[in-house]
């Protein structure tokens, strides 16, 4: 069996679930860590037996099958591009941008070198989104009428003192959108299908360290005619399941958490759960398919086939939080899909006041 070169870039947080299911899938092999924090690459060094690096050309030059990107997310952009560059496959942590300008070149960079890049959205892959979706493209729920989505989380002041990037337009790229609420976001579009329009707003109520918006909300109108409501918040007193609701003429399905309650008139009610019992690793809100969505990505490179989630598949969550900051900047402008994001857009500062 052949057996793809991969390398880490980052080894934060995140960075556990794509070691776990690195090592232990027979068709990788980790041959390099990185990170600009020196003690951090040093101890995943020592974790699992391979040389480390602070910079990411150095893991570049070994010539690697695949990298994983773990990093901030203003640096995602540069360091795919620099890696397609060498003939290089690429999986990516979301957002795989901050802004679709940048994505776009990601994109463009990957299909110039014939090379895969994959977006992490692992959500799409529990059993409870897969059920809820099928009972969209089924038909089971008729005609689609309406979404809601609420994403109720905590992230206090203490969270942001920690980090040198988070909360900030220029290397986070946003706040409870970009970072908390954009794997339901991506469920929200990839289950109801293409949106046509939206408008939102965005607002920094309690925070006191950074500039970005923790609350967020959205009407959102999708082009199969259904009315979508968006509320997003990272100032609630615990992390509240995150809830995404699909309402069709002939019932309803809710995803909450891992969870799927799928309710259609004349049936009885159907309750999925996650598969089998998995061990979580990291948070446990990041579910259990990190590995699943891994697995699938280096299987997909081998056979040289397309992935599921690539990088057009990854800029459409991308674009659902950039429209809505565009929308919240411009008094809550209505914006249409696809939205034409000006080049250099930046939201002013947020500050609370």
């Amino acid at each position: 069996m052949k057996q793809l070169k991969v390398a880490i870039i980052g080894c934060g947080n995140v960075s556990k679930v794509h070691f776990a299911a690195t090592i232990s899938n027979p068709s990788a092999k980790l041959i390099a860590v990185c990170d600009i924090k020196e003690d951090r690459a040093k101890q995943a060094s020592e974790e699992y037996g391979v040389p480390y690096y602070t910079d990411y050309h150095d893991v570049l030059d070994l010539q690697p099958d695949v990298i994983h990107i773990c990093t901030p997310h203003h640096v995602h952009a540069e360091m795919t591009i620099a890696a397609a560059n060498k003939g290089i496959h690429i999986l990516t942590e979301k957002p795989m941008a901050t802004n679709l300008h940048d994505a776009d070149r990601m994109i463009q960079a990957a299909r110039d070198n014939n090379v895969t890049l994959g977006v992490i959205f692992q959500n799409r892959y529990n059993a409870s989104s897969l059920a809820v979706k099928a009972a969209v493209d089924s038909g089971d729920l008729g005609k689609i009428l309406g979404a809601r989505l609420f994403v109720t989380w905590m992230r206090d002041d203490e969270y942001y003192s920690k980090s040198d990037w988070k909360g900030t337009w220029d290397m986070e790229g946003g706040g409870v959108l970009i970072d908390q609420a954009i794997h339901t976001m991506d469920l929200m579009q990839w289950i109801m299908g293409p949106i046509d329009k939206l408008e939102g707003s965005i607002d920094n109520r309690t925070h006191d360290l950074i500039d970005v918006e923790d609350v967020a909300e959205a009407t959102v109108f999708f082009k199969n005619g259904a009315l979508g409501s968006l509320y997003a918040c990272n100032f609630y007193t615990y992390d509240a399941d995150v809830m995404l609701e699909i309402h069709g003429e002939n019932g309803i399905a809710r995803l909450e958490k891992d969870n799927a309650i799928i309710r259609i008139n004349g049936q009885p009610e159907k309750v999925v759960y996650p598969e089998g019992d998995q061990e979580v690793i990291g948070k446990s809100y990041w579910g259990v398919t990190h590995k699943t969505q891994i697995d699938e990505f280096y299987a997909d490179v081998l056979a040289q086939r397309p992935v599921k989630i690539d990088g057009e598949a990854g800029r459409k969550a991308l674009e659902f939080v950039r429209a809505i900051y565009f929308s919240g900047t411009h008094g809550g402008k209505v914006v249409q899909f696809p939205f034409a994001e000006p080049k250099g857009f930046i939201p002013p500062s947020l500050t609370h006041p």
